[in-house]
């Protein structure tokens, strides 16, 4: 698959898979023209680092993950890694939590007064 059609499937940007491969996330061999070709599952592979991304993984820990999702073997510190990064997303989804019901509060009490600021 060339670098157009995996980027438009994962819906991301063509500079955005040369980035993966700066980083060693992703690999693709050259054809006899020079143009990229991606495995088969290059797709899903993108989806995943995307997500890992948009979970505020850096590049060098997704490295690390990307042979685990590949194989499912893990070594005691990928374990560790992995748990720490656990850890960090509950505090996070906890604060978000925290952040929405806030939000969800004043929404609430705005609709219960009018304009002045008096209930309604």
């Amino acid at each position: 698959m060339r670098i157009g059609e995996v980027a438009a499937k994962a819906g991301v940007s063509v500079r955005a898979l040369r980035y993966y491969e700066q980083q060693d996330l992703l690999y693709s061999t050259r054809n006899p023209g020079g143009q990229r070709q991606y495995p088969a599952g290059a797709v899903e592979r993108v989806r995943l680092i995307q997500q890992l991304y948009s979970v505020g993984l850096p590049s060098r820990t997704i490295r690390e993950v990307l042979p685990f999702a590949d194989s499912g073997e893990a070594s005691q510190e990928l374990l560790e890694l992995l748990a720490a990064e656990l850890d960090r997303l509950d505090r996070q989804m906890a604060d978000l939590r925290d952040v929405r019901n806030r939000l969800h509060h004043c929404i609430t009490e705005a609709r219960n007064h009018d304009g002045t600021g008096s209930p309604s």
